[in-house]
């Protein structure tokens, strides 16, 4: 359609005309202007990290800045909450990782899948510990031996070092934290002991990693057994990728979805998901949506049996 000048119309006409040409994203040539894509954590965690890899090449495929703004707090919620609540222009989206939603799943359009990483256990260098048999010992002698950070309960990590608590049956003390990069902080002070999270958070702060928590040791980390391996069991990895406001237009998403197979199929940013000890993997709106729904069942699940509540 196009817009004729106000100049000529009555008020009426004007009014009218302001709303059929004020189009949602996606009935113009969307994008027009810079993105912001909020991380609901602060800087230097997995999810950031991953998130300033995406950034340029994202950018790139959208011929467009996108701006990367932190949101950290309540496990994720805060920054997730934020995006959930954005005008759905198309202009406003997050990267987030999969975990139990303590809202309504509904919230979002579930753009791309971008990531998939393992978790792996790690230990403070004040620990009284400097191997997995040694935390091991320590852990199991006394239940409020160990003091574990998380970015909150029920979070991947929380759950993470969980299974490995799990698996050689014992407890710790719970210390959470608003994200990977304050927990990095504290780990470094000796504040507190251990910690699960991406191998990227342990290499960025030089902390020491005592398992892998996948089925397979990481390329990255040949020396470094997993929990299978020891004869204690135990997985947990995170995945993430982008979303936008539930009322996002179609046009929009596939505009968003198209540049997101491009960013993720380029050699930038395969190039820093390997360094981020990371897997580069993309799944459309359909498929990361169930693979989202599935894990967040799965969580649920892991909370309610660890008793947890948020």
């Amino acid at each position: 359609m196009r817009c004729p000048s106000n100049a000529v119309l009555n008020p009426t006409i004007v009014a009218l005309a302001a709303l059929l040409c004020a189009a949602p994203a996606g009935a113009q040539d969307y994008p027009t202007k810079p993105l912001n894509m909020v991380i609901p954590f602060p800087p230097g965690g997995n999810t950031d990290l991953m998130a300033r890899a995406l950034q340029p090449e994202l950018a790139k495929a959208l011929g467009q800045p996108v701006v990367v703004v932190n949101k950290g707090g309540a496990g994720g919620t805060i920054g997730d909450i934020e995006v959930a609540n954005a005008r759905p222009d198309g202009y406003t989206i997050g990267l987030t990782h999969i975990q139990k939603l303590p809202y309504d799943m509904a919230s979002f359009r579930y753009v791309c899948l971008t990531y998939d990483v393992p978790y792996v256990l790690i230990a403070s260098p004040k620990a009284p510990f400097a191997t997995f048999a040694e935390f091991m010992a320590f852990a199991k002698a006394k239940n409020d031996n160990l003091i574990y950070a998380s970015p909150g309960p029920g979070t991947q990590p929380h759950l993470g070092i969980l299974a490995v608590l799990s698996a050689i049956k014992a407890e710790g003390v719970h210390v959470p934290f608003t994200g990977a990069g304050p927990m990095s902080q504290a780990m470094l002070a000796g504040t507190v002991m251990a910690m699960a999270e991406s191998p990227a958070v342990a290499k960025a702060s030089n902390l020491k990693v005592l398992a892998a928590l996948s089925k397979t040791r990481i390329a990255a980390l040949p020396d470094v057994p997993t929990m299978a391996e020891l004869g204690y069991p135990a997985e947990a990895f995170t995945a993430g990728g982008i979303v936008a406001p539930a009322r996002t237009a179609d046009a929009a998403v596939a505009r968003l979805q198209k540049a997101c197979a491009e960013a993720v199929a380029s050699d930038g940013y395969k190039s820093a998901s390997d360094k981020l000890n990371a897997i580069a993997r993309y799944l459309p709106e359909a498929e990361f949506k169930a693979l989202f729904e599935a894990d967040s069942v799965r969580n649920a699940e892991a909370v309610k049996k660890a008793g947890i509540t948020q």
